[in-house]
């Protein structure tokens, strides 16, 4: 999770809501520590660890770490001795627009020896967790990882290690227009657990949900920062003017080596929304944007069609919360972007009792109702609005003097039963707000601040 997203707003409203946090080096076990989650919700899960870092989770009471080689859990042996021990397998995971089982996770042939050189090391392993790439549409490659680690724990139990943890790993989709559906996934897994680890029979089951609960919570923010016209010079073809046509070539102050790293990754297309509407009389021009580095490769979209646009101008792209934040390139020369963190009376009613211990929660009754954001209600404030609790993300690029914004709704969905053991997801869904005004009163500024529910440093608010 951490990995995925790293933004404070997220992360304290998640560790709040009870979650446990997968970390992959030492910066991300720093990160959840200081907002106070404690070292049992934390896994190390990293098969490839440095040993100074190993001895800092040492240090610090993180005790659940994986491995997938016998040099890995060598220097756990020596670093850290009382660790508990997740092996990591592979997958076949062919299909995924990520794939990850050749650089990490051990053959089936191979578990029984590394557990064994476990057990002579005096290490307890305790579970077994694999990983399936991002983006992955054969889902029989869940069933057959989850039937492969049932194998591993029977291993496992034969050597006398207290088996206990199914880690399946993530990568699970966080768009209702993915190929595969995170239901569909869910579908299946249910099915092979019921079958491998039927309720009852003792497992801990684990997930991790980063990117399926950031991906639709952040819309991004981004200027054009220059321009260039490139006529088209090629015989026989004219506009209908007679001119010769051209295509418009825009540089953003973020590109594929930072924010929009998912062009390279995850082979996406960010489509953006232009943050001034253009009227249906505009002509269209074929246009391309590009990153800020000097590189042919940062190109972020190519074969758009979009009115003339000029310096200065926004664009929004949304679905951006996957592998964004904290991501901003140095190559550029890009400040990081802010967060202005906003939510619904939706969720805030459906999350209040957790966010808040209950003496809190009676103040804010005291002093009025929560109702939406103000920016939700009008276009002018007729009503004075109250608290908006600080846990739905709006995602920001920009100087202080400017402000673009859009209010994202927390939901909370059905239960969904991951092998009859149930879990509640609250997922994100993000729409642009279309008012007329972008600011708001310094009254309604100091309302929204004293409650303690707006994170006021992370925040770009235009005060009128």
């Amino acid at each position: 999770m951490v990995k995925c997203n790293s933004s404070p707003g997220v992360l304290k409203v998640l560790a709040e809501l009870g979650l446990g946090f997968s970390c992959a080096n030492k910066a991300e076990m720093e990160l959840v520590q200081r907002i106070g989650v404690p070292a049992s919700k934390i896994v190390y899960a990293n098969p490839c660890k440095q040993i100074a870092q190993i001895k800092y989770a040492a240090k610090h009471g993180v005790r659940l770490l994986s491995f997938d080689n016998e040099a890995e859990l060598a220097k756990v042996v020596k670093s850290h001795p009382s660790a508990k021990m997740v092996l990591c397998i592979a997958t076949d995971e062919s299909h995924s627009l990520s794939p990850l089982s050749f650089k990490f996770g051990a053959s089936l042939k191979s578990c029984r020896h590394l557990l064994e050189n476990a057990k002579r090391s005096h290490v307890e392993v305790v579970g077994v967790s694999f990983h399936i790439g991002s983006g992955c549409p054969d889902l029989h490659a869940y069933t057959q990882s989850i039937a492969d680690a049932r194998l591993v724990f029977e291993m496992g139990a034969e050597l006398g290690h207290g088996m206990h943890i199914l880690d399946l790993g993530g990568g699970f989709p966080g768009l209702e227009g993915a190929k595969v559906r995170f239901e569909e996934i869910a579908s299946v897994i249910n099915s092979a657990l019921d079958l491998y680890f039927p309720e009852g029979c003792g497992v801990d089951i684990l997930a991790r949900l980063g990117r399926y609960y950031v991906t639709s919570a952040f819309t991004l923010a981004v200027s054009i920062i220059a321009k260039k016209e490139v006529l088209l010079d090629q015989p026989g073809r004219e506009e209908e003017n007679g001119s010769t046509p051209k295509t418009i070539v825009y540089h953003l102050g973020e590109g594929v080596y930072g924010i929009f790293n998912s062009v390279l990754f995850d082979n996406m297309c960010p489509t953006p929304i232009l943050q001034k509407k253009s009227s249906a009389e505009q002509p269209l021009y074929s246009s391309s944007l590009w990153g800020p580095v000097a590189d042919g490769r940062d190109r972020v979209a190519e074969g758009l069609w979009l009115p003339q646009l000029h310096v200065g101008d926004w664009l929004v792209f949304e679905n951006m919360g996957a592998y964004t934040v904290g991501m901003a390139s140095p190559l550029g020369g890009t400040q990081t972007c802010r967060v202005t963190y906003a939510m619904s009376r939706v969720a805030w009613e459906a999350l209040r009792g957790q966010l808040l211990p209950a003496e809190q929660e009676e103040d804010a009754e005291g002093m009025c109702k929560p109702l939406s954001c103000g920016w939700e209600i009008t276009d002018t404030l007729c009503v004075g609005p109250v608290f908006t609790p600080a846990s739905i993300i709006t995602y920001q690029h920009s100087p202080p003097s400017i402000t673009c914004s859009s209010v994202h709704h927390l939901s909370a969905p059905p239960e969904c039963e991951l092998g009859s053991r149930n879990f509640t997801f609250f997922t994100a869904r993000s729409s642009l707000l279309r008012t007329k005004k972008r600011y708001v009163s310094e009254n309604t500024w100091d309302i929204l601040t004293e409650g303690r529910y707006l994170w006021r440093d992370d925040t770009e608010i235009q005060l009128y």
